[in-house]
Order: C-alpha cells, then structure tokens, then sequence
C-alpha cells in the first residue's frame, strides 16, 4: 500500500462490523469471487454483483494494492446437466455459448477481467484429493455412491451466516441435494452418477462433485489455503460460503479467509427480480430497450454495494445526466483558455479532491463520497472557467485527477466508451476536417454547403458550438 494512501477498511460479514484490510503478504491482495453458472445468459442482478467486484479490485489498486483475482466458472451442476441432456449435446456445447456471452457482458460493461476463470471440470482431480483429506480426518462419510460433509463434526459450523443448527432438524425442508445422507444438514461433496449424467472417476465410483466444493478446491489451489478477501452476493452466505468455510477449514486445519465481502440483492422496479415477474433482463435485453452501458455502469456503482439496488429506467436516465455534467465540464475544460501569471485556484481543489476521494473508497467503497469529491472538483473547475481563473496547468492538473479516478469508475471518459460505427463512422480526423470544410464555407459565404454538413453532423451525433474563438464540436 502506498504511504500516501488511507488505510481501507471493509465490512467484514463474519465479524458483522468494518474492519481495517490486514493483507497476508504486504502490499498484495488473494481476491476469491464467485463466478457464473454458466446454463444461461447472465442477467442483471448476477452484474450487481460482478460490477461491485470490479469497484473493489480498481480500488483496492487505486489504493495502492496488487490484487490477484481469481474468478471460478461453474460449468457442471444439475441446472447445467439437465439443460444439456434436453437439449443433446454435451456439457462443453451447451456451456461454451454462455460462456462467449459472459465475456461479452463483461467487456461491453467495461469490467476488468480477473487474473484466471478456472473452470470447474478442468479441476475435478484438485476435489477428489480435498474430498480423500476430509474422509481421512472422518468429516465426511459414503452413502449410495455420494459422499457428504458431517456437520456435526465442525464446532464452528454456522459463524459466518450465524445460523443456529438446533433450528434445523432432521427431516426438516431445506434446500437440498436429491441424494441420501444421515442428517439433513450435511451437505454432499461428491454425487454418485445417475444414468446418462457426465461423470468422473474416483474413489468413491464414478460421480461429479458437489458446488460448494468447487470454490474450496479451485480458490485454495490459486491463491493458497489462506487468502485475503472473498466475495459474492448475500445469498451465497448461506450454504455456499459457510459450507467452503466448513470443508476447507476441517482439510487444512488453518483460517480460510481474511474478510468476507457480500453485495446486496437487486430489485427491479421495487419487486424481486424473477422470471415469474418477466422482470429478470439480460444485459443484452437492456441493450435491446436502448440502454447505454456507460449509464448503466455508472447506475450500478452509484449506490452502495450493501445496500438493496432497485432497478429503474428512470434511475439509469438520472445516472446519465450525471455522466452529462461531467462530460460537459471536460469539454469546457478542453476548450478553456489559460491565463498565464495567474495562481491556480484549482491547485487547492485538486488536492482535496484526491484525498476525499481515496478516503471514501477506503471507507468501505463508500462511492456517494467519492462521488461528491468528484462532483466537487467539477463545480470548481466551472467556477474557474466562468471567471476567467483557469491558470497555465490547470487543465492537465484536472484531466490527471479525473484520469486518476477513472481508474476506478470507469466511465468518466467518453472517449472510451465509442464503439465502431458511432458517429456514422466518422472518426475525430473526419469530423475536424468537416468542421474546417464548414468554416470555410461559411467565410466563403457558402451558406447551403455550412448547412449540409451541419446536418450531415448532426446525423453523425456531433453537435457544432460557434464561439468567438473559433468552432467546437462534441459527440452527444
């Protein structure tokens, strides 16, 4: 960590409090986070999730950390197994489309990609073994061709959900595997096969392993048996996490995680999201409704990653005249005049600017604080244009700060944002040399030709400004 930056801090969902981030290896940080399922398309409350975990990686550099992230991709379970025997084809056929589609999702919303994705049947060989430790130690036990985790052996069972065992009892419903075992709250490590179903070969007769112990195995192999930060969304606390928590803790004998980082549930227009509701969107059926991925990315790191996120339109409308203001001060910024031999009033405003913002993320990516640094740095940066205070540096001072910050957000640079195609093609050469043709013409008096390509422009997404410096011109 960077001696000029604040010491971070995050809630801790085992300790129910905010804690100070005391990494294993100084200056680097072992991230764990719970990828797709991949047996469809990812949908929005599943970005939720994903989004705050790009904002925490980008900070937790931005605050001066080598992060190592490792992102799991479930490819096998019964939701994956059952949609591919209907459809005929083969594990690897039926996941490999959801798989291009998750990449997609991520690039298209501008989400960093983690360090490695293994993927959970390109590791059965690293289960296997964890599962042969747990049934050395006597943890886990073989019944019908399954093999499950003993609960009652694990003293500490429940501390990261706070779950009291005494209220589960036998015979009670949870959620559970279509398999036998002696008491309903253990949970399998191993599934036996069933007719048809892709299998591996073990120990214990052919089968596949079971998900929760998927993340042990695949997250202690890349980051180690001790790590420093694992995430996910508030439902998988509960059995996914506790039971990782359970198996890989009983196997090594040594603390799992560091700091347990969980993001809240999404809502959409006030209601759960489900299919039942038609209210579960696809990033691409956003898209479809004409939705732009810079404001949604914007809307979904707006609000803090603990609390509930409702989902609007309106809201994503609000997140784009957010993004408006900013953008239309760095274009005031880029076209401003320098006054040489004046003293920078914005010199001050940077600096606190920085610090607010670096201590709100520090602050358990507290974002409506850095937020307002930011916000606060563009109201100044106005005021300096308006009266005339912009001093020689300002404007690389600015933009650096703003470049900083983007960092993290990733959204405050239009330019980033273009893709091919926009602006009819045209590219920043083209639309300079027209805006030139039309000043030219306008000289020359060329009324009819000024006005075509005002229009032609306008078609583009360019929006001309005359002002008496000369033309600017802006992508809307």
């Amino acid at each position: 960590m960077s001696e000029s930056s604040p010491q971070p801090s995050f809630y801790n969902t085992e300790d129910r409090r905010q804690v100070p981030l005391i990494p294993r290896e100084d200056g680097r940080i072992g991230l764990y986070t719970c990828g797709p399922t991949v047996y469809h398309h990812a949908h929005i409350g599943n970005f939720r999730t994903f989004l705050f975990e790009d904002l925490l990686r980008r900070a937790l550099r931005f605050l001066g950390f080598d992060v190592h992230q490792v992102m799991n991709i479930t490819d096998v379970d019964d939701k994956i197994i059952r949609a591919a025997g209907e459809a005929g084809v083969s594990l690897d056929e039926y996941t490999e489309p959801y798989i291009d589609s998750f990449f997609r999702d991520l690039d298209v919303l501008h989400i960093e990609r983690a360090e490695l994705y293994p993927r959970a049947t390109e590791h059965v060989a690293e289960m296997i073994e964890l599962i042969e430790t747990l049934v050395e130690k006597g943890v886990a036990y073989l019944s019908d061709g399954s093999v499950f985790f003993r609960i009652a052996e694990d003293a500490d069972y429940g501390r990261l959900s706070k779950l009291d065992l005494t209220q589960v009892q036998q015979g009670a419903r949870v959620a559970a595997d279509e398999y036998g075992k002696e008491d309903v709250r253990d949970f399998v490590l191993w599934k036996g096969a069933k007719p048809g179903e892709p299998s591996w070969d073990s120990p214990w007769g052919v089968g596949r392993p079971g998900w929760h112990l998927e993340c042990s195995a695949m997250s202690m192999k890349y980051l180690g048996p001790e790590f420093d930060i694992h995430t996910g969304g508030v439902d998988n606390i509960f059995p996914h996490h506790e039971n990782e928590i359970a198996q890989s803790e009983t196997a090594t004998g040594r603390q799992f995680v560091r700091m347990w980082m969980h993001s809240e549930h999404l809502q959409v227009d006030g209601d759960k999201m489900s299919k039942s509701l038609g209210n579960q969107y696809t990033l691409a059926d956003l898209l479809e409704r004409g939705l732009e991925p810079r404001a949604l990315r914007y809307f979904f790191l707006t609000t803090h990653y603990r609390k509930k996120l409702n989902f609007t339109l309106a809201g994503v409308e609000d997140a784009a005249a957010g993004l408006k203001r900013i953008d239309e001060m760095r274009f005031r910024l880029e076209h401003a005049e320098e006054a040489g031999g004046l003293e920078s009033t914005l010199t001050t405003a940077v600096t606190e600017a920085r610090e607010r913002f670096a201590a709100g993320l520090a602050d358990d990516l507290n974002t409506s604080e850095a937020l307002a640094a930011l916000f606060g740095l563009v109201k100044a940066v106005n005021i300096a244009i308006e009266t005339s205070r912009l001093a020689m540096g300002d404007r690389a001072t600015v933009l650096g700060l703003i470049a900083e910050m983007d960092t993290v957000f990733g959204v405050l640079d239009p330019a980033d944002w273009r893709t091919e195609g926009e602006a009819g093609g045209l590219d920043d050469a083209e639309i300079d040399r027209l805006v030139a043709e039309r000043q030219q013409a306008r000289a020359d008096r060329d009324f009819a030709r000024s006005d075509q390509i005002r229009d032609q422009l306008a078609e583009a997404g360019v929006v001309i400004e005359d002002t008496p410096s000369g033309p600017r011109w802006k992508r809307t």
